[in-house]
């Protein structure tokens, strides 16, 4: 048996393997994060009961961005969050793997006014989010927010996205 090939090797060349794929896994993790937090920003504003209520958030236009989404991130600023726009109204279905914030999932109909909200998420969770109605966005805040601002139904979320019905 040549040096090459003998058992200690193996072991060395096995050990080396796994540390380049896991290696790669967390650089690819906190690329994403990093590439999030260049994202593109848009105001936002939340019209509740309690006032109106002003958000800075990345907007999630593509597949590959709202695929991604808030994963790998390990804050966010309560003023900040994350828009996921749809070119057409739809039914969605969010969950929040590799996500490591909990967060309040707001499902907005296209003219921007509020269908549904999901309060404090589950981080890492797989279970299905579903929005209820044909939706033009969805939009995540740190969890509490909702709470904190007096979200519900009706409400209104004014950014250049939404065309309020007339």
């Amino acid at each position: 048996m040549s040096r090459n090939q003998s058992p200690g090797y193996f072991l060395g060349l096995l050990k080396f393997v796994l540390f380049a794929v896991f290696a790669g896994t967390i650089l690819l993790g906190a690329r994403s994060a990093a590439a999030q937090e260049s994202a593109k920003r848009e105001p936002l504003v939340i019209v509740t009961s309690s006032g109106e209520h002003k958000f800075n958030v990345e907007i999630a236009a593509t597949r590959e961005d709202q695929a991604r989404g808030l994963m790998f991130r390990r804050s966010m600023a309560p003023e900040n969050g994350m828009l996921f726009v749809y070119p057409e109204s739809q039914y969605v279905s969010m969950w929040m793997r590799n996500t490591f914030l909990s967060l309040d999932m707001v499902f907005i109909l296209p003219d921007g006014r509020v269908h549904r909200v999901e309060k404090m998420t589950e981080p890492h969770s797989e279970r299905i989010i579903e929005s209820g109605a044909r939706i033009g966005a969805v939009l995540e805040l740190v969890a509490g927010t909702a709470e904190r601002i007096k979200l519900k139904p009706g409400d209104q979320v004014r950014n250049s996205f939404f065309k309020p019905a007339m």
